[in-house]
């Protein structure tokens, strides 16, 4: 590697946000005594949250930052008898502040205000290279990079020919849309530009996007991910993860 390449690599990105604040409401019973990140999937022997503290440590994060809302002591109290492998702080939204703003309320609390951070919804099961969605993110130069997911369709699928003709179903197929994933890279000046109160998928990334400085970084080929909403998505995790051998 030249000099100059070295001093255009990707900056290695060590702190995160974890947002781990919903009621979880469709998870019930699950989250009628915890929070939706602290529900584990059958058969995994961890909780949402502790598979993710383990891939954002092995991708090179030092400190975490996890915020906190319906059930915030049943978290923090997780947290406190865990055997963690990152340095883990904890804010608590003690007013609705909308996504955007409670995400700016705990990107404060990150230890390097100057630096890039990761940022995660507490409800994502999946492991892929945070590295390589860094290096995307830098080689665009975007202020805000997205994953982006292509899930299954939850139905079977029908298809026909031009005159209705059915010629085959196809169960639960890949969506033709990609989606959000719940998962980002953002450069430090990102936190100023969220709302203190609202959501900034409705004001910050539309305006990131005007600019070109929004990017979206594809799941790669193979890579697992789902959104853990509820007790189905639970039963399908558990499924799909055995039969991964994960």
């Amino acid at each position: 590697m030249t000099a100059d390449s070295a001093s255009l690599a990707a900056p290695t990105v060590t702190q995160a946000v974890i947002l781990a604040g919903g009621q979880g409401s469709r998870l019930r019973p699950y989250t009628d005594d915890r929070p939706k990140p602290l529900v584990e999937i059958p058969g995994t022997g961890v909780p949402i949250l502790g598979h993710q503290l383990a891939w954002l440590a092995a991708e090179g994060v030092t400190d975490a930052v996890v915020s906190c809302g319906h059930l915030a002591e049943v978290l923090q109290e997780w947290l406190d008898q865990a055997d963690l492998p990152l340095n883990v702080s904890t804010v608590v939204e003690r007013e609705p502040l909308g996504r955007g703003g409670g995400l700016k309320y705990a990107a404060r609390a990150l230890p390097r205000p100057d630096e890039p951070w990761y940022a995660t919804n507490g409800d994502i099961w999946t492991r892929f290279s945070l590295r390589d969605m860094a290096a995307f993110h830098h080689e665009r130069d975007a202020v805000a990079t997205l994953a982006l997911a292509r899930p299954r369709i939850p139905w079977g699928a029908v298809e026909t020919d031009q005159f209705g003709n059915v010629l085959d179903f196809i169960e639960a197929p890949p969506s033709p849309f990609l989606i959000n994933a719940g998962l980002y890279v953002f450069s430090p000046e990102f936190t100023t530009l969220l709302p203190d109160v609202g959501d900034h998928e409705r004001t910050t990334f539309p305006q990131l996007a005007r600019g070109k400085r929004l990017a979206g970084y594809q799941l790669p080929q193979g890579a697992y991910w789902r959104a853990i909403d509820t007790a189905k998505d639970l039963t399908e995790a558990a499924k799909e993860l055995a039969a991964r051998g994960e």
